[in-house]
């Protein structure tokens, strides 16, 4: 199996990648919607992007390839517990780096160390955490860039300081992208997303209420803006339950009922570990 991910090699998309399947062939790609569009092209077989991180929240370019785009389901999840690091090339200093590659994500989880220790650093987007380090390696400065451990081991980096993020439970959700979702496994969630044509009163208590009276748990609600005109939204839910369990097949017929657009993203087994 040809499985896409997030690359260079030494990404924490790669080890997701590694926890989903150790035997598949990985194939890097050097953005989410290069990662997600290899497994509609054929360039892969299945593809694993981030869609959400426990300090920063929505990885949006995952989450508006689902809403706009077709042909994706979501097949798996996975959860990584994400571990920061400081490193640049050997010999340099903390108080010698004015400037920090990593991808903004990355940046954004480790704010608290940043403004604590380098506060006139210069911030630099990169594409990946491990292809800020090749930046930073390479930089007309003194840099340093924030990456897993071992991209500094592929890369030849010197650690100069580990565990950076902010807090000890900072976590990434994967989603492995497939033409095709999972069947039932009895412990299964369902991601989808709805939108409204007009602007009623009552139009989201009335879909939520629907979920409510049916019994089932909501584990995660959010919204993003249609792209049509400012206040317009689509809202997405995950859902305890497989698609095809009748509680769930049955109140998303009625959800559908009481929406615009109502999209399946895909019904996949709960992560549970491992």
């Amino acid at each position: 199996m040809r499985l896409a991910f997030l690359g260079p090699a030494g990404t924490f998309s790669e080890e997701a990648a590694l926890r989903y399947d150790a035997d598949a062939e990985l194939i890097p790609f050097p953005s989410i919607v290069a990662t997600a569009d290899a497994m509609l092209s054929g360039g892969a077989d299945e593809a694993i992007t981030p869609i959400e991180n426990s300090y920063q929240g929505a990885v949006t370019d995952t989450l508006d390839l689902l809403i706009h785009g077709e042909g994706r389901r979501i097949k798996r999840e996975i959860n990584l517990e994400i571990v920061h690091n400081l490193m640049a090339a050997p010999g340099t200093a903390i108080a010698d780096i004015r400037r920090v590659y990593s991808h903004p994500q990355a940046l954004g989880q480790c704010q608290d160390y940043l403004q604590r220790t380098l506060p006139q650093a210069e911030l630099a987007a990169a594409l990946s955490t491990a292809g800020s380090v090749e930046q930073a390696m390479s930089a007309d400065v003194k840099a340093a860039a924030i990456a897993p451990r071992r991209a500094a081991e592929l890369y030849g980096a010197e650690l100069l300081a580990e565990n950076i993020q902010d807090g000890d439970t900072d976590v990434t959700r994967f989603v492995v992208l497939a033409r095709s979702d999972a069947p039932p496994s009895g412990n299964d969630k369902t991601s989808v997303c709805f939108s409204f044509d007009e602007d009623k009163p009552g139009q989201l208590f009335r879909v939520m209420g629907l979920l409510a009276e049916a019994g089932i748990n909501l584990t995660k609600v959010e919204s993003r803006p249609t792209r049509t005109e400012l206040g317009r939204y689509y809202f997405l839910v995950d859902l305890e339950g497989h698609r095809e369990d009748p509680a769930v097949r049955d109140v998303l017929a009625q959800v559908g009922d009481s929406v615009s657009l109502l999209k399946i993203f895909g019904s996949y087994p709960k992560f549970t570990g491992g």
